[in-house]
């Protein structure tokens, strides 16, 4: 095939050369000569092309339950290019979905006709769009997903798909689950929360918590191999302090459990005397050599204060039900001895006023990191340089994600290039990314604070949340409709819900403003929208006098209908998931998965509206089921709780 495919792109040029007038022709015997060569050049591409259209077209183009519908076009398509075009063969192939409103133009259309024509044109071949497109529709191969294929407009192809396909991919779902889109398998590490020992977590540390874990989700659900870690502020000139103020306020420390309630009010508390006391303040300097030497008692105590921290941040995990493995800043301790060491052998350390550092680039712009200080110590540079090359040559790691705010994206596109330049990065085979979010903005649009100026604690931010949401079930009178537990189960579910999806939903680049009011709305592109609709599909079910939970029963019985322009418009939408989950993983923006639950919602809505899947009597007897449309809700509702569990939403069945 390949052989016939460039065998079919050196004839193509050949003609063309002949058809350009390339060849100097002096008489008219060399003339006459020349086109009886190009006659027979023309008549051998005719008979590859057709000897290839023919291989291509004889096989029907495979379909798995976890393709990509676009993808699966996309090769629909270059297959028909290196039949009809095979000189532009490389020419990357531009599917986009229609919108719903025009379905009249079919599902999905091939754009590629108009930029083909101007190519051709400055290659002295005119062709018109809809020539071009009317050429690559006959040269489509095969493909169960297709009902038709025409073309219209300037020079689209229109793709319809199949109603059969459709149906079979729905009960697939109902049988075998979701399955993930097919993509290269990878070790990828994401560090993301990253919180400071001694420090409450704040509203600073939310979206890189919810970021990270939804991005570690998707992954995971991609089925790659996925390290969750939390690079915690565990080291440094700070502990100093806070080791030997433990030492004056719990001198018994070390056989008695200090009760540290409060660590911020303890962190406080040593800092003002750091900084009024001289004494206190060289003291301080001398734990922290203690604790970097691994004396006992400083190693004791650095142990119970992270403990304290610890365990404060669980609690909020808990709450958002976080999986992340603690990785701070003290384990790269022996492993910047070593980095510094790799960099001075590569001669990539300079000397500057005492302390040394390293130039990202052979130009040396921008800033330089700072790898060793001018009193020997190490930096917030030498302490990522380490955890990167820990990561890519021990870890085997071969893609790396940063969830950290942007504000550091200047620190980590240097921390990248040098990594490259040292040779610890190799782009080609690894990935990096840094995943930048804006800030959190309180309703005046400036940054999150309190009414005394101060950050939102997150456990705050949490409480407020929970008892918001329970004011807004009691406003419905829920909390006489649903049992004690179902009520907890469902204020959980739309208090941590709305502020995760708050986030997610808007382009994490961006800033946004934070609204318990707007979070709570159960009308537009809310978590309280989505799991509302997700509680009436439930209740679908519910009024069933039957049982059916069973679905292979149901469906070894009865199939998938989609007659109605509601069903077959929903079936349509629910089918874009791996295209929507693939487009996510691609730059790791959530709320293009955000925007696609609300369309199934939203679809899904004009369905239920429009068909009737249980007929009442006026006695409230039921006297007719739609079964097909019971599975149709079913699928929806397998759609949207793979969607829930990688943004962190909890489905609830009541709400």
């Amino acid at each position: 095939m390949h052989f016939k495919e460039r065998k079919t792109e050196e004839l193509s040029s050949q003609i063309n050369s002949v058809a350009r007038g390339d060849f100097h022709v002096e008489v008219d015997d060399d003339l006459i000569k020349l086109k009886a060569t190009n006659n027979k050049l023309k008549h051998r591409l005719s008979l590859i092309r057709e000897s290839i259209a023919q291989e291509l077209k004889s096989s029907v183009m495979e379909v798995t339950e976890s393709f990509s519908i676009t993808e699966h076009l996309e090769t629909v398509f270059a297959q028909a290019f290196a039949i009809a075009f095979p000189e532009y063969g490389n020419v990357p192939v531009i599917i986009a979905p229609v919108n719903s409103a025009s379905a009249k133009y079919g599902d999905y259309q091939c754009n590629n006709a108009m930029g083909l024509a101007k190519k051709m044109k400055e290659m002295g071949v005119n062709k018109t769009p809809r020539e071009i497109a009317n050429e690559l529709l006959k040269a489509c191969p095969a493909s169960p997903i297709i009902n038709k294929l025409e073309v219209g407009g300037a020079g689209f192809v229109n793709v319809f798909l199949s109603k059969d396909y459709a149906a079979k991919a729905l009960q697939n779902i109902l049988r075998s689950g979701i399955k993930p889109p097919r993509v290269p398998k990878q070790r990828v590490l994401v560090d993301f929360s990253s919180p400071n020992i001694a420090k409450q977590m704040h509203v600073g540390h939310l979206r890189s918590t919810i970021i990270g874990e939804s991005i570690s989700r998707l992954l995971e659900f991609l089925q790659h191999d996925v390290i969750r870690i939390n690079h915690i502020g565990d080291w440094g000139t700070q502990f100093g302090m806070l080791i030997a103020h433990l030492e004056d306020r719990f001198p018994d420390f070390l056989n008695v459990s200090p009760p540290i309630g409060d660590l911020q009010s303890f962190y406080k508390e040593s800092k003002k005397r750091f900084d009024t006391d001289e004494e206190f303040k060289k003291r301080a300097y001398n734990r922290v050599v203690s604790l970097q030497n691994g004396e006992a008692n400083s190693r004791k105590a650095w142990t119970l204060i992270c403990d304290v921290s610890r365990k404060e941040f669980q609690t909020i995990y808990d709450r958002l039900d976080i999986t992340v493995k603690e990785r701070g800043e003290s384990f790269y301790q022996s492993h910047m001895l070593s980095v510094v060491d790799f960099l001075r052998k590569k001669n990539m350390l300079e000397e500057d006023e005492g302390r040394q550092i390293m130039w990202s680039d052979e130009g040396k712009s921008g800033v330089p990191l700072t790898i060793v200080k001018s009193d020997g110590g190490f930096t917030y540079d030498t302490s990522d340089m380490a955890a990167i090359r820990h990561r890519i040559d021990e870890e085997q790691c071969t893609w790396i994600i940063y969830v950290v705010d942007s504000g550091q994206s200047t620190h980590f596109n240097t921390i990248f290039k040098a990594a490259e330049r040292c040779g610890i990065l190799n782009p080609t085979i690894h990935r990096v990314n840094h995943v930048q979010f804006g800030v959190v903005l309180g309703e005046d649009g400036k940054k999150f604070k309190t009414r005394s100026g101060d950050t939102v604690k997150l456990s705050d931010l949490l409480n407020e949340g929970m008892k918001r949401s329970l004011e807004q079930l009691s406003s419905r009178g829920r909390d006489k409709i649903l049992t004690p537990d179902e009520l907890i189960e469902a204020q959980e579910a739309v208090a941590y819900g709305c502020i995760k999806y708050s986030d997610l939903s808007h382009n994490r680049i961006s800033d946004y403003v934070f609204s318990f009011d707007k979070m709570l709305d159960d009308r537009g592109n809310t978590a309280v929208y989505l799991l509302y609709t997700y509680t009436r599909i439930c209740s679908i079910s519910r009024k069933l006098s039957e049982d059916v939970s069973n679905l292979k029963t149901i469906l070894d019985t009865v199939e998938i209908v989609l007659d109605h322009e509601k069903e077959w418009k929903l079936a349509k939408t629910l089918l874009k998931i791996h295209d929507i989950l693939l487009k996510c993983s691609k730059d790791l923006f959530l709320h293009f998965l955000c925007e696609f639950c609300f369309e199934v919602c939203a679809v899904f809505t004009e369905f239920y509206d429009s068909c009737y899947c249980i007929k009442k009597n006026k006695d409230g007897e039921i006297v007719e089921v739609n079964y097909s449309r019971i599975l149709m809700c079913e699928a929806t509702a397998a759609v949207l709780r793979q969607c829930f569990y990688i943004l962190g939403l909890k489905p609830v069945s009541k709400l």
